[in-house]
C-alpha cells in the first residue's frame, strides 16, 4: 500500500500507527510477500512449556498455508469421498472429493462460512490443495489442486466469479497439482496457469476477465508470481520449467529470459531479490543442483549471471523459499535436507544444519522448514544476526537467531503432528500465518492459533 501526500507528518503517522498494530497476513509470506513478521512486542524466546495455543479446530486435508485478514482466518483444504491415498513421486493418485475455502473467526477459531465444490484430483501427493488464499480489496482468491480458481467475497464467501484452468485454458495439471500462489497487484491478479501461450494469465480482480497472456513452456512449473522493481520499471517475474522470464505487467510482454530448468519440472521457490554491494541481485534455484545468482541492471530491464551453483555451493530450494539478510542466504537445500547459510558474493556454504528440518542426524532429500523473520531487533542481538520463526517438518515451532558463523536455537515448542508423508518420513509441509500476535499452523486434522505476544 502506498499513500501519496503533501504532508510529511501525515505519512509518519500512517506509518507509525501501522507499525503499531502489526500487519495481517493476507497471502503467502505475508502482506508484502517478504516472508517478515513486522509485528511488536513479540516474544523473544520461547519456553520450555511452549507458547500458549489459543484454539485448535478441526480441518481436513491440504498443503496451503493459511491467510489472516480483518480479523478472519482464510484456508483451504480437500474433504475425501472415495480413492485410496497413497505418496509416490512419480505416480497420480485418482481420488474423488470436495475442495473447501473456510473462513473462520481469527480469535476463536469459529467457522464463519464455508464454500465447497466438487473436485476429483489425479495428482501425485494428493492430500489437498497448495496455495494459500489471497485476500485483497474485499475479496478471497483461492487456486485448487486441479486449477479451480475462485473469487469469493471475503465478507460472506459469496462467489464473485471463476475460472477453470484446465477447460478454459488447455493448461493440463501438473503431476504434483496447481501451486503457483496468485498476486494480486493493484487491480490486476496474476496466476500461474499453463497451456499453449498462457504459462502467465492477469486478470482484472474484480470480474475475472482476462487482461493478457504469455509464455510457452514445456511445463508451467509450481513457482508463485512475483513482482520487483529493477532497471527503473516494475517487473513480473515468471520462473517456468525451462526459463526465469520478467514480464510487462501491464501487458505481458517479455522484457528478458534467462535459462534455468530444475529437474521434473519443478520450478518452486520465489526468487529473491537484494541490494548488495555489487547492486541489487537476483537468486533462484531447484532440484537437480540448478540455481543462480543473477546481477539486476540498474539502467534498464536486464540481467547478468553473477555465479552458477556447483555440487557442492549455493543452496537447491524446493518446498520452501529461502531469504536474504545482508550479505548472506538462508534457505533449505533439498539435496541434504539442511538449512543452510551460504555467502551470496560466491555462493559458498557457511554452515548447515538438520535440526530445524527433520531434526534427524542423517540427510534426508527434501527436509523442508519454513522461514519467516522478525522485523524487531531484539537487544543484545549483533548487526549480523537475524531472528527467524521456524515451522519445521516435524510440526515444531521453533525461533532462532541466524548468522552467517552460526544457527542458534532460542526455543522450540511442537504445535501439531506430521500428518502426511515423505521418502518414509512423517511430515507436515504448510506454511504458517503470522497476524494479531500469534502463529496460525495447520496440519491435515486441524488449525492451530499460538500467541507469540511478549509478556508486559
Amino acid at each position: 500500500m502506498r499513500f501519496h501526500t503533501v504532508c510529511g507528518c501525515f505519512v509518519v503517522a500512517v506509518a507509525v500507527n501501522m507499525a503499531a498494530r502489526g500487519d495481517d497476513w493476507p497471502q503467502w509470506l505475508g502482506p508484502a510477500r517478504d516472508a517478515v513478521w513486522r509485528e511488536p512486542r513479540i516474544a523473544t524466546t520461547i519456553p520450555p512449556q511452549g507458547l500458549p495455543v489459543k484454539w485448535r479446530v478441526p480441518i481436513r486435508a491440504g498443503y496451503s498455508g493459511p491467510a489472516v485478514a480483518d480479523g478472519r482466518v482464510y484456508l483451504t483444504d480437500y474433504e475425501r469421498r472415495a480413492g485410496e491415498f497413497a505418496n509416490a513421486p512419480g505416480d497420480r493418485t485418482m481420488l474423488q472429493g470436495t475442495e473447501r475455502v473456510l473462513c473462520l473467526d481469527a480469535a476463536t477459531g469459529a467457522l464463519i462460512w464455508k464454500h465447497e465444490y466438487d473436485c476429483p484430483y489425479s495428482i501425485s501427493y494428493a492430500a489437498g490443495p497448495r496455495c494459500t488464499p489471497t485476500v485483497a480489496g474485499g475479496r478471497v482468491f483461492t487456486l485448487g489442486a486441479e486449477g479451480n480458481l475462485t473469487c469469493l467475497d471475503a465478507r460472506t464467501g459469496a462467489v464473485v466469479w471463476t475460472k477453470d484452468f484446465k477447460r478454459e485454458f488447455g493448461a493440463p495439471t501438473p503431476i504434483w497439482g496447481f501451486c503457483g500462489h496468485p498476486l494480486v497487484d493493484g487491480d490486476t491478479l496474476f496466476c500461474l496457469v499453463g497451456g499453449a501461450g498462457s504459462v502467465a494469465v492477469a486478470f482484472d480482480a474484480a470480474t475475472g476477465a482476462e487482461r493478457w497472456r504469455a509464455l510457452t513452456a514445456s511445463e508451467s512449473g509450481y513457482c508463485p508470481p512475483t513482482i520487483i522493481e529493477a532497471g527503473g520499471r516494475r517487473q513480473l517475474l515468471i520462473w517456468d520449467a525451462d526459463n526465469l522470464n520478467a514480464l510487462d505487467p501491464h501487458s505481458g510482454v517479455v522484457l528478458w529470459s534467462q535459462p534455468l530448468k530444475p529437474m521434473y519440472g519443478m520450478s518452486i521457490m520465489a526468487p529473491q531479490v537484494a541490494d548488495t554491494s555489487r547492486g541489487r541481485v537476483l537468486f533462484a534455484s531447484g532440484i537437480g543442483r540448478v540455481g543462480a545468482l543473477f546481477g539486476l541492471d540498474a539502467e534498464r530491464p536486464a540481467v547478468t549471471v553473477l555465479w552458477r551453483g556447483e555440487p557442492k555451493s549455493a543452496i537447491y530450494c524446493a518446498n520452501s523459499t529461502p531469504f536474504i539478510a545482508g550479505d548472506t542466504l538462508f534457505g533449505c537445500d533439498c539435496d541434504t535436507g539442511a538449512l543452510m547459510a551460504v555467502a551470496l558474493a560466491d555462493g559458498r556454504r557457511l554452515w548447515e544444519t538438520l535440526a530445524p528440518t527433520t531434526g534427524s542426524e542423517r540427510r534426508s532429500k527434501h527436509g523442508t522448514a519454513f522461514l519467516v523473520r522478525q522485523a524487531e531487533p531484539v537487544a543484545g542481538d549483533s548487526s549480523d544476526d537475524t531472528r527467524a520463526w521456524i515451522f519445521s517438518e516435524t510440526g515444531d515451532l521453533i525461533l532462532a537467531r541466524l548468522s552467517p558463523e552460526r544457527y542458534d536455537e532460542l526455543g522450540r515448542m511442537h504445535v501439531v503432528d506430521p500428518t502426511n508423508e515423505c521418502f518414509g518420513r512423517s511430515v507436515v509441509w504448510s506454511h504458517p500465518a503470522f497476524a494479531n500476535g500469534c502463529i496460525y499452523v495447520r496440519n491435515d486434522r486441524e488449525l492451530a492459533c499460538v500467541s507469540a505476544t511478549a509478556a508486559p
